[in-house]
């Protein structure tokens, strides 16, 4: 007896679906685990970042740009994944004798619960808030404080914007924008 061609085309059909199914599971292509397809920037407008610590709020995506957003009494930057915006950092002078507390209640788009350094650093999950130590202008009598938002990541992490915003605020301490104001 011949088998029947219909039966023959089914069982390949069912097999074909069975192989391609195993193969998707095996190499991980079942579209659920998708990957960063760009480098995660060590830099944000002249500063650097930890990569490490930036990574957990950046998603996966093709194309991550990072564009200069500054502005009088402000140097900005914002890091856009796949045509989103996902994070922001922005170094703003204020009058002296402000605190972090002050300036996070004025900038926060939630309240940050979470401090660190007697007050120095003010942070949630997605954002975070710092004080800079010896960046004084003087001639407009202004400190400088730094801001970190990761307002269109889907994760929250509240350690990881600690140690964000805490190595971010160190090298803004060192560079140009710190000691500018200080002539």
């Amino acid at each position: 007896m011949k088998p029947d061609r219909t039966a023959l085309r089914k069982y390949s059909l069912i097999s074909a679906a069975i192989l391609t199914t195993l193969a998707l599971a095996i190499t991980g292509c079942g579209g659920d685990e998708q990957k960063r397809a760009y480098a995660i920037p060590s830099n944000l407008c002249g500063i650097t970042v930890d990569s490490d610590t930036l990574a957990p709020f950046l998603p996966a995506g093709q194309k991550i740009s990072v564009k200069d957003k500054s502005y009088s009494g402000a140097k900005g930057c914002q890091v856009i994944v796949d045509s989103k915006l996902i994070f922001t950092t922005n170094q703003v002078w204020l009058d002296e004798g402000n605190t972090t507390a002050f300036v996070a209640a004025r900038q926060s788009l939630d309240r940050p619960r979470h401090s660190a350094d007697s007050g120095r650093f003010r942070y949630s999950e997605y954002e975070a808030f710092g004080k800079t130590r010896g960046c004084v202008d003087t001639k407009y009598k202004q400190e400088l404080y730094t801001i970190m938002q990761a307002s269109g990541s889907k994760n929250r992490d509240a350690e990881a914007m600690k140690r964000l915003i805490i190595s971010y605020t160190k090298e803004v301490e060192k560079s140009a924008e710190c000691t500018a104001g200080a002539l």
